[in-house]
């Protein structure tokens, strides 16, 4: 199959990387997924990602990344850290450091092992929380270093790059995928699928960008 129609999803189960997945199936011919276990906060991540992955019928590789835990005690990566929002213009205590350049490179090498030519990732700048490593700037920079480091013409994809998160509401809709990705993704840094938990950050950020989504959708159809 020509590389050109293959593709690798970097993938968590939560909302944005499973409305990535569904995108990528639309654009792609074969596409595969791929995990990160990096002993987060909560294992039903690895759990809804693989029930999702069987559920597609596709390819699930689930990479152990436990260095990175080693490496960065957070919020993300520690139970006994308690979720909580950067104060004066740091970082919330959830930005896990070099995450994203990790997963990517890997993601990246997976995608040469399969010959596949595209990586999706779900990062976004608009719902970023400051993060760094969620800006379009990174991605294209690093989109260039993995090319010159294997010598190949890879194409990092970011579908939700300026999307807020009731615009990416609205995108799942237009994939028809709304109803899949409300009830079985898991966005709460609780571990708590579909609607989460309500009281973290993420459960916010998710539902505020579904209620303003509804909002205008059901202002459409009035």
């Amino acid at each position: 199959m020509d590389k050109n129609k293959r593709a690798v999803v970097v993938f968590s189960g939560g909302q944005d990387s499973t409305t990535c997945l569904f995108w990528a199936l639309e654009k792609f011919d074969h596409v595969e997924l791929v995990t990160f276990d990096y002993n987060q906060r909560h294992q039903q991540e690895i759990e809804v990602a693989k029930e999702i992955a069987v559920e597609q019928g596709l390819k699930h590789h689930i990479l152990d990344m436990s260095l990175l835990n080693q490496l960065a005690p957070n919020a993300l990566t520690r139970d006994d850290i308690e979720v909580a929002d950067g104060e004066d213009g740091e970082l919330p205590n959830t930005f896990v450091p070099g995450r994203n350049l990790l997963f990517l490179s890997f993601a990246t090498i997976l995608a040469k092992q399969i010959d596949a030519k595209h990586i999706i990732t779900g990062v976004c700048e608009t719902d970023f929380s400051g993060y760094p490593d969620c800006r379009d700037i990174f991605i294209k920079s690093l989109n260039v270093t993995l090319n010159l480091s294997m010598d190949e013409d890879f194409v990092v994809h970011t579908p939700l790059m300026w999307l807020n998160k009731a615009e990416t509401w609205e995108f799942a809709d237009q994939l028809e995928a709304f109803d899949y990705i409300r009830e079985k993704t898991l966005t709460c840094y609780n571990g708590v699928r579909g609607t989460g938990c309500g009281e973290c950050p993420a459960c916010h950020l998710r539902q505020n960008g579904l209620d303003t989504y509804l909002a205008k959708r059901n202002g459409v159809n009035n």
